[in-house]
């Protein structure tokens, strides 16, 4: 009983020791919640405390502060875009080109297959009769133009298709994919080495002809047709990187430029001086319309037309008026929400690639192959043209890229290499387009031997272009079969010259 009762007195203290103990260890517990609520709102949840070292600041120099305002400018243009209307970004548009461009191809295939099967066709008399010999008569009092159909698609449809090429060309190299120094070297020497070894090709070819007039087609393989080149390259889906089509496009585009400054040097004849001054005073309108950033397009239209007129009039060839009027365009606007460059060059996407460039593809595709002959595929002409777009391109985009990155002049974009660049540079031999433009140029005439080398030149694109298309794509799927599927908006973010 003793035993029980000094067991129950201590349990007792025990618990009365206890019970005081409680409110301290409340309270404790409290003050520690307290302070833990306190860390939790100055420091955030599941992140450990850095330290920062302070870099020491270093002295500004004419250099970096030049490079730290060409990158706030960069951005605050990337910033703008993004807040006028998400659709003009750069990535965006170049994803949207890609995409018009891969889909256009398609559309120009089939219709110069169309038009291979209507000229060969006991429709053929009528498709040439429509094409050659129906006129076209537009004009105003005594302005009169009177054209055939083909000339009308040539000088005034594809006048409109290198109007989006100059505004491309000016986009590009103001914020794009040709905008920083590194990045508009390497397809400028790899486009001059695309257009110099073919034409040099052609001439080896063609210098022992028994008519001279056959080397007036020397730059017929020098073009690269983009719709064609990004229409095969598509093919290949997402596994194609889209550092690859990039350079393909920019390839392209410059290759597009130096089209438009050949066919002013060497394919214009019986100039008119009184027409040349009077297109000199619409070029100074626009140029004071650009001068004074006027927005209305409406305006850039008028004088464009008029230049357009006066160059067709004055023996330059007319389509130069579209790239000259598109370079007048104002990219941005001070106080303006919208860009017009951007604006128009979105809106004529479309119409480019599915009405304008099918119409010419249907129009210059036709040939003839009544009487052609395996004798015909050896004339120095249709051999020139071939080889010069087969193995001209090529080797000219090869070679004077792997040169000018070994010398550290030009540098391959990140995930590319010279292998890449010789798979690439087979497509680019793709001269459809352009080649047939060039090609109506350089054999313009109605006598019997120009008729002739126009055809032998339209067989060696259709040819050359076709053998292009059908090594590219092989070589590209061999080297690309591996790939994984690219996120290709992730990686042409990675890309932007702009961020």
């Amino acid at each position: 009983m003793a035993t029980t009762k000094k067991t129950t007195k201590k349990t007792v203290a025990k618990s009365k020791t206890a019970t005081k103990a409680a409110p301290k260890k409340a309270a404790a517990k409290t003050v520690t919640k307290k302070t833990t609520k306190v860390a939790a709102a100055k420091k955030p949840t599941g992140k450990k405390a850095v330290t920062k070292k302070v870099a020491p600041k270093k002295k500004a120099t004419p250099k970096t502060v030049a490079a730290a305002a060409n990158v706030a400018k960069k951005t605050k243009t990337q910033k703008s875009i993004a807040l006028i209307n998400p659709k003009y970004n750069p990535i965006n548009m170049l994803q949207e080109f890609l995409k018009f461009e891969a889909a256009g191809g398609a559309i120009l295939i089939f219709c110069a297959g169309l038009a291979m099967i209507i000229a060969n066709s006991p429709l053929a008399h009528d498709y040439h009769h429509i094409l050659h010999e129906t006129k076209a008569v537009v004009g105003i009092g005594s302005l009169v133009i009177e054209k055939d159909i083909i000339h009308w698609i040539n000088d005034g449809l594809m006048a409109i298709f290198f109007f989006l090429v100059g505004l491309e060309i000016k986009r590009e190299v103001m914020e794009g994919m040709l905008s920083t120094k590194e990045q508009l070297i390497l397809p400028i020497v790899a486009a001059i080495g695309g257009m110099a070894a073919p034409g040099f090709i052609f001439y080896l070819i063609n210098s022992g002809s028994d008519n001279p007039a056959t080397l007036n087609g020397w730059a017929i393989p020098t073009a690269t047709d983009i719709a064609f080149a990004l229409g095969v390259l598509s093919v290949l889906g997402k596994r194609v990187p889209i550092a690859l089509k990039v350079f393909l496009l920019a390839l392209a585009i410059i290759d597009d430029l130096g089209a438009i400054v050949i066919i002013a040097l060497f394919y214009t004849a019986n100039l008119d001086v009184g027409n040349l001054m009077l297109g000199g005073l619409f070029i100074a309108c626009l140029a004071a319309l650009n001068f004074f950033k006027v927005s209305k397009g409406s305006l850039y239209l008028m004088f464009g037309l008029a230049l357009w007129i006066c160059v067709l009039k004055s023996g330059i060839h007319a389509t130069l008026a579209g790239v000259i009027t598109a370079f007048a365009i104002p990219l941005e606007i001070k106080g303006e929400r919208r860009s017009l460059l951007r604006q128009l060059e979105h809106d004529l996407h479309s119409f480019i690639a599915f009405v304008v460039l099918p119409i010419f593809a249907f129009a210059n595709a036709g040939v003839n192959l009544d009487g052609i002959t395996t004798h015909h595929l050896f004339e120095p002409v249709t051999l020139g043209v071939i080889a010069g777009l087969v193995l001209g391109k090529p080797i000219g985009i090869t070679l004077f890229t792997w040169f000018f990155t070994v010398i550290k002049v030009a540098r391959l974009p990140n995930g590319m290499n010279i292998g890449h660049v010789a798979a690439v540079s087979l497509l680019a031999g793709i001269g459809f387009t352009m080649s047939i433009f060039i090609a109506t140029l350089a054999y313009q005439g109605q006598s019997p031997e120009f008729v002739n080398f126009l055809r032998e030149a339209k067989l060696g694109i259709l040819l050359g272009s076709f053998i292009s298309a059908i090594l590219g794509l092989a070589i590209l799927w061999f080297s690309c079969r591996n790939n994984e599927t690219i996120d290709q908006a992730k990686e042409a973010e990675e890309n932007n010259p702009i961020k």
